[in-house]
């Protein structure tokens, strides 16, 4: 007899999340792994409630993630698209020079950020990841801002189309 209690019903937590497979990225093994994980049990565990084995487990946990991971991307992509400001940051750039320019197309647009110049700073840098490297903008970025004040950044990375 293990020491470990009985997982959850992973279908019961599907049901209570609304988990509705003909509108979600993940199919429904991929929903009940993460769920499970999500709550700490192990994927040997899960492979016995499921009737599977641990290394299925694993290779449908590391493709669920992989596609939420791809939702969030293509979340962020449909907001940058709907954002008024789109301010383009070339490489080279210092990131002191960043706010001015965000302020100033927020201007234009009418569209108020409510952020100081070093929260802005902040907020920018920690999105742009190693994009950024001190003051200096290594890699060019697309600064969004919606409507209502919401800061995003994405990396642009321009490739030569031939």
């Amino acid at each position: 007899m293990s020491d470990e209690p009985d997982p959850p019903d992973p279908d019961g937590i599907l049901e209570r999340i609304g988990f509705d497979p003909e509108t979600n990225v993940l199919t429904r093994r991929q929903a009940q792994v993460l769920a499970l994980r999500e709550r700490g049990v192990s994927q040997a565990t899960i492979a016995d409630r499921l009737g599977t084995s641990r290394a299925n487990v694993s290779s449908v946990e590391s493709s669920a993630r992989t596609n939420v991971e791809k939702a969030h991307e293509t979340v962020a992509f449909a907001e940058a698209l709907r954002a008024p400001v789109q301010v383009e940051i070339d490489a080279e750039v210092d990131l002191y020079d960043v706010p001015t320019r965000v302020y100033a197309a927020c201007d234009e647009a009418s569209v108020k950020v409510n952020q100081s110049a070093p929260e802005l700073m902040r907020s920018i840098s920690e999105a742009a990841g190693d994009a950024i490297s001190g003051r200096e903008v290594k890699r060019p970025l697309l600064v969004g801002v919606t409507n209502d004040g919401v800061v995003r950044v994405r990396r642009l990375d321009r490739r030569n189309d031939e």
